[in-house]
């Protein structure tokens, strides 16, 4: 059972506001700590209007017949379309965050959640190809993430999806890693 990776629409906004919530703080991270984090009250104009993308992944009712009444609801956040499990999305590099490294022609990746239940049965890969398929189609050479060190499980994922450590950096209490990838190279 694999989520359905489809374009954020309004209606996800209260759900995808949840989700990003729940994984940051299951993470250790409080939200307000992270820059720009406000973007994930306004996607349409903070990733859609500048040139990105905004994808959510939705478990369909027939595809959450595993999850008993119970776990449904620990699970994962409900959406107009069905059980959202993952979100993220990518901003043409130069519509970034100041305090960011800039890369010219990049898509940088930004707000990769996973509902925390779920974690670890490959959501957060799928997310990421999906994410590097359009990021392929709408031009970009290269894909940046940023994450800190204490996110593990995020620091895993970009490793072994093929994305290069190239550099760290400190953000307040956060240690960052920032990994950059060509897409379509080896992974």
């Amino acid at each position: 059972m694999s989520p359905q990776f489809r374009g954020y629409d309004p209606r996800d906004a209260d759900a995808v506001a949840r989700l990003d919530d729940w994984a940051m703080r299951a993470a250790g991270t409080d939200p307000a700590d992270i820059p720009g984090h406000g973007d994930i009250e306004r996607i349409g104009s903070a990733y859609l209007d500048a040139g990105g993308e905004f994808l959510v992944g939705v478990l369909e009712a027939a595809d959450t017949a595993a999850f008993d009444g119970a776990d449904r609801h620990r699970a994962t956040v409900e959406t107009f379309d069905g059980l959202l499990v993952a979100t993220g999305g990518f901003l043409p590099n130069e519509d970034g965050y100041d305090d960011e490294r800039t890369v010219a022609g990049a898509a940088e990746l930004h707000r990769m959640r996973v509902a925390p239940p779920v974690q670890g049965r490959g959501y957060g890969t799928d997310l990421l190809r999906a994410l590097e398929r359009r990021a392929v189609e709408a031009g970009f050479s290269r894909v940046l993430a940023t994450t800190a060190r204490r996110q593990e499980r995020a620091v895993a994922l970009y490793s072994g999806a093929g994305y290069e450590r190239v550099d760290t950096a400190t953000y307040g209490e956060y240690d960052l890693v920032h990994f950059e990838k060509t897409p379509g190279s080896a992974e």
